[in-house]
């Protein structure tokens, strides 16, 4: 049996390299795949403790979590279909949806 520890690890491993990629990179497609890094960090924790204290109620969280992701997802690209349509670019440095 693999202990949780080794879950949390990789859950915060996850969630960093979603968060260093949400803060460093300039890509609007590069910052949404990194905030889905970040929801699944945390979706492996809540699995790793429902698990581990054998409890449903840490995937009942993640069913929601998972629900709330698929609908940011749908809405998300979306939007950027839209700024791509209108500014032709997706760097988050020229795209200033202030300026015409």
């Amino acid at each position: 049996m693999v202990p949780i520890s080794y879950y949390l690890v990789l859950s915060g491993i996850l969630f960093a390299c979603g968060v260093c990629g949400f803060l460093i990179k300039r890509n609007i497609i590069t910052i949404f795949m990194s905030i889905e890094l970040m929801l699944n960090g945390v979706n492996l924790s809540f699995v790793a403790f429902a698990a581990h204290w054998h409890q449903l109620a840490g995937q009942v969280f993640v069913f929601f979590v998972m629900v709330v992701a698929a609908a940011e997802a749908a809405v998300g690209l979306a939007i950027i279909i839209a700024v791509y349509r209108t500014r032709e670019t997706l760097n988050i440095d020229q795209v200033n949806l202030l300026k015409l």
